[in-house]
């Protein structure tokens, strides 16, 4: 029988591999588990702790930063990390330049995250910052 282990990884696209690897790993503490070039780019594999971001980096980039979806539009509308302080890693974010979206405020879901945050990455990707509630 097959069974479901775990979430593996989600797969994007970025323009810059310094930059993606600064924000994600340098700024939000991602670990890069693996960078190897391919004839068509870099691709990068950024560990989570609970899943990886796979990363392409194409050789030629079509540098229009990533829309966001609509409400109401099939898609993914952001990638959200856990952190035990999102103030602090808002502060440490906006120190660095990194866009706010929305600043930290209470959760509206509380029975599974205290507070949130949303900030975009270096090619406009919304990515939420989360506290988890005390009972999850």
């Amino acid at each position: 029988m097959s069974g479901l282990i775990g979430f593996e990884h989600v797969g994007m696209t970025a323009s810059n591999a310094e930059r993606t690897i600064a924000f994600y790993c340098d700024l939000l503490g991602l670990r890069l588990a693996l960078r190897k070039a391919q004839s068509n780019g870099d691709l990068l594999f950024l560990d989570a702790g609970g899943g990886m971001l796979e990363i392409m980096v194409p050789n030629i980039v079509d540098t229009t930063r990533s829309r966001d979806v609509q409400p109401g539009e099939a898609g993914m509308r952001h990638l959200t990390f856990a952190f035990t302080d999102v103030d602090a890693m808002l502060a440490r974010l906006e120190a660095a330049g990194v866009e706010v979206v929305e600043r930290p405020r209470n959760a509206h879901n509380t029975e599974m995250v205290k507070r949130v945050a949303f900030v975009r990455d270096p090619d406009g990707i919304i990515v939420e910052l989360i506290e988890r509630a005390e009972n999850r």
